[in-house]
C-alpha cells in the first residue's frame, strides 16, 4: 500500500493529496515510485511479517480499524491504522533517528 493512499484521489484533504489531484504528471511519478518501493524484497518481507502477526492476533480482515504496530523488534501493540501507517519512525526496520557521531 502506498504511504498516502488518498494522494491523487478526489476524497483526500491533506496538502499532498490536493497537490497530486492538481498535478497529474507528479501523481503518475508517485504511483510508479510506490509500485517499485512496495515490490522491493524488504517491503514484501515487512508486509508478510505484519500480516502474519495480524492473522495470529485476529485483527486481519475484521474491519475494526486497528493494526499491530511494532514498538520494538519483538513487541507489537494494537494501534489505530491511521496512526500506525502515518508513523515515520519505522523502529522495526531501523529507519528511526540516527545517532550523532563524535
Amino acid at each position: 500500500m502506498s504511504r498516502n493512499r488518498l494522494a491523487g484521489t478526489k476524497s483526500g484533504n491533506s496538502n499532498s493529496a490536493k497537490f497530486y489531484q492538481e498535478n497529474e504528471s507528479s501523481r503518475k511519478k508517485k504511483q510508479e515510485y510506490d509500485a517499485k518501493y512496495n515490490s522491493s524484497p524488504t517491503q514484501k518481507k515487512r508486509r508478510s511479517i505484519l500480516l502474519a502477526i495480524n492473522r495470529r492476533k485476529g485483527t486481519n480482515g475484521n474491519l475494526d480499524g486497528m493494526d499491530e504496530a511494532h514498538v520494538s523488534k519483538s513487541k507489537t501493540v494494537k494501534q489505530d491504522q491511521g496512526k500506525n501507517r502515518g508513523d515515520k519512525k519505522r523502529i522495526f526496520f531501523g529507519k528511526g533517528k540516527k545517532k550523532k557521531r563524535g
